[in-house]
């Protein structure tokens, strides 16, 4: 079975996943080219929309993410990659997890989580993933 990148336009989601706890810490976005590199690599390699080119998660913070299994979705269209997270948090805020907010039933958004550490400390003023 082959990944069905042509459906997204060259790219699959690929869901992040902490193997231990089983949270979801974030989603990215995968090419071929950086799903190879991944696999090769051993540590989460994401193709960047915004910046148009491969993106190693970790590259400017340090919070890498080592691949323990990448599952294949029964269409073959999404990726789960289970890893285990070097650093305090995977997002860009300083949280643990990109999904630290729950939409409230009237529709306003409420944190629901602490900060792991500082953004500002990590990448100064400007905020990289």
């Amino acid at each position: 079975m082959n990944i069905d990148f042509q459906k997204g336009g060259g790219l699959v989601p690929a869901i992040i996943q902490d193997e231990r706890s089983g949270d979801v810490l974030m989603l990215g976005f995968m090419n071929a080219d950086s799903l190879k590199e991944t696999q090769r690599s051993g540590a989460v390699v994401f193709f960047s929309r915004s910046r148009n080119k491969l993106w190693k998660k970790g590259e400017s913070s340090g919070h890498v993410l080592r691949v323990r299994e990448i599952r294949v979705d029964c269409d073959a269209d999404a990726l789960l990659v289970r890893v285990e997270a070097v650093g305090p948090g995977v997002c860009h805020e300083g949280y643990r997890s990109c999904f630290f907010r729950a939409v409230e039933p009237g529709g306003d958004m409420r944190v629901i989580a602490e900060r792991t550490y500082s953004p500002e400390e990590v990448y100064g003023s400007e905020k990289r993933q």
